[in-house]
């Protein structure tokens, strides 16, 4: 039985859609507590931050190919508990380039979702995702759905069938790694 979308907004219908069109309604949560961030998710779920899904915008301008110069719009899943390594995001892809962070604007643009609430699944045809092998350390991962108070849960390779989305153990590095 589909769960009530609590808020009910058109980025959460979206999700709800995609969800129910892989027979998984039943897997949105409605959140009392905004989770915004990793940790506030993995504590309005009581479960470890490694479990939440970190979706990150990206903008991506190849420097050689033919898509040189082109904006490619990037959706990296990270676990919640690692950083993205954005110096090797080109690598991974395959070219030369350069990654940038868009502004706000521009993820709900891009994504059709705002930040805090990006959801991985739904995400337009020409949005490359790249998923984090670190999310494979949890049965259960977490993403958002659309909106900060609304979450759904799946296992890591019902998150690769959702999301198209290439796995690669290179795009996170854990906070020891980072120097933090």
């Amino acid at each position: 039985m589909p769960v009530p979308l609590i808020p009910d907004t058109k980025a959460t219908r979206k999700v709800a859609s995609v969800l129910a069109g892989h027979g998984m309604e039943d897997r949105l949560k409605t959140l009392a507590e905004t989770a915004r961030s990793a940790a506030e998710a993995a504590a309005a779920l009581k479960v470890e931050t490694a479990a939440i899904v970190k979706t990150l915008v990206m903008d991506y301008t190849p420097d050689e190919g033919p898509l040189k110069g082109q904006v490619m719009p990037l959706a990296i899943l990270i676990s919640g508990d690692r950083q993205c390594h954005v110096d090797v995001i080109p690598k991974i892809l395959g070219l030369g380039g350069m990654v940038s962070r868009p502004d706000a604007s521009r993820v709900k643009a891009v994504t059709g979702y705002s930040i805090g609430g990006v959801s991985p699944v739904g995400l337009p045809d020409d949005v490359v995702v790249l998923i984090d092998a670190a999310l494979t350390r949890s049965d259960i991962v977490w993403a958002a759905a659309g909106h900060t108070h609304l979450v759904f849960g799946c296992s890591f390779a019902e998150l690769q069938r959702l999301t198209g989305g290439r796995v690669t153990g290179d795009i996170s590095i854990g906070t020891e790694d980072a120097g933090g």
